[in-house]
């Protein structure tokens, strides 16, 4: 259903809500909203574009809004009319929150969430996809955990799919999470001696920062304690382009007159986004599984990394994309998702998320961006799985960290479009 019509910065708007099922193994069940915002230049308008749908890293984050007519959206659109999926539970679409999920028990929540992995949101995107062009293809375009949906989508339904475009996601075929995170907090380490090389006076910045929190009970301007875990968490920003320098900058003005100033806790608020995005912090880890438990992965294999733990004489290090226990006690917003993110972790029936055999089969022609330094998407796990794939063109790079769709859209389409013919 067409919701909204209108014209902004050159381009024609088009919001849609689509009605799917919860459960696609269940048409007469619950129900809940798909909501897209579709895209087409204005000078495009008579031209019958071929669709590409967008799928927002994550999981649990909305697609972008089109603000200006600038960086990859602008460059899709040249060829493409743009769709820009929210997710199931993010955004528009029918959300997943405290708020919403507050009249289910702890067992209907986790039953709730098992149905927000990328394989159903591919199943939305092939209701979507029926609707707007019935039997046609489309396009995809995945950035981050889009990618992985996008890896779910060619191995169950690739002849829907004309090409596919994967940027910072092409996602582990098959290992477990404790192998993922032994790899990850190897790079986040490293992430942080360049942070300490790039910006030398962050060491003592930290540091002070880091003690401060350990003498003192801080809080944030919402009641959360700021814990020094949680101050280190601010590490998810070390694999950005532009995070070290938003981080240093940020330690450089922490104090006034001896006190961690009201600014300084309101921006590590604001760049903390666990609790905002609930559908993150419970099914992280379960973007991974398949016909296995995660069994809080990310914390067990900590204890293997003790250079992460604080004390008083050694450096500060950052965490990154984890996910730990105790953020289900310190973020307020988290607390009412605690114990079905235990059930969740527990659950070891996961279906499986990629088709080895179909991908080896595969007839799509692929291109995905594979960033050398991810600190998110491990380099070497994409790259396994691209040798499982045939068709596919996979441009590596170390000039541009995990968000370069976002810092260098143009560059990065360019890059992927020139790779399929």
């Amino acid at each position: 259903m067409v919701i909204n019509k209108y014209k902004y910065s050159e381009m024609l708007i088009t919001d849609h809500s689509f009605i799917v099922p919860l459960d696609h193994e269940a048409q007469n069940g619950k129900k809940i909203s798909i909501f897209a915002r579709e895209l087409q230049r204005e000078e495009h308008k008579d031209k019958n574009l071929p669709y590409l749908i967008f799928f927002q890293g994550g999981p649990g984050y909305e697609s972008p809004r089109p603000t200006t007519d600038s960086g990859w959206i602008k460059r899709a659109s040249e060829e493409y009319r743009v769709l820009l999926l929210d997710q199931r539970g993010t955004g528009l679409s029918t959300a997943v929150s405290q708020e919403s999920l507050s009249d289910m028990s702890d067992q209907d929540i986790a039953s709730y969430l098992t149905f927000f992995r990328a394989d159903n949101i591919i199943r939305d995107a092939e209701h979507i996809r029926d609707i707007l062009i019935s039997n046609s293809k489309w396009s995809v375009l995945g950035q981050s955990f889009g990618g992985f949906c996008a890896a779910h989508y060619l191995s169950f339904y690739s002849k829907s799919l004309d090409k596919v475009f994967i940027t910072g996601g092409l996602p582990p075929l098959n290992a477990h999470p404790d192998d993922i995170y032994r790899a990850t907090y190897k790079r986040v380490a490293e992430k942080n001696k360049i942070f300490y090389h790039t910006f030398p006076h962050a060491l003592v910045n930290t540091r002070r920062i880091a003690d401060h929190l350990l003498e003192n009970k801080v809080f944030l301007p919402n009641g959360d304690r700021l814990s020094v875990e949680r101050f280190q968490q601010l590490g998810l920003n070390l694999g950005f382009s532009d995070g070290m320098a938003t981080l240093n900058f940020l330690f450089e003005r922490a104090f006034v007159n001896g006190k961690l100033s009201y600014s300084f806790l309101k921006n590590i608020l604001t760049l903390q986004t666990f609790d905002t995005n609930p559908i993150f912090s419970v099914l992280h880890e379960a973007c991974y599984a398949q016909e296995f438990a995660t069994n809080w992965s990310a914390h067990r294999i900590l204890k293997e990394f003790p250079e992460f733990v604080t004390d008083k004489e050694r450096e500060i290090l950052f965490t990154g994309e984890m996910i730990y226990p105790w953020m289900f006690d310190e973020y307020q917003s988290l607390q009412p998702f605690k114990k079905a993110a235990m059930i969740l972790a527990e659950k070891g029936d996961w279906p499986m998320l990629y088709d080895q055999k179909t991908l080896k089969e595969n007839k799509v022609p692929v291109a995905a961006a594979v960033y050398t330094n991810d600190m998110y998407v491990d380099r070497d796990y994409s790259m396994k799985i691209a040798d499982n794939i045939p068709n596919i063109n996979v441009w590596e790079t170390d000039l541009l960290e995990h968000n370069g769709l976002r810092s260098e859209g143009k560059k990065v389409l360019e890059s992927l479009f020139t790779r399929i013919k």
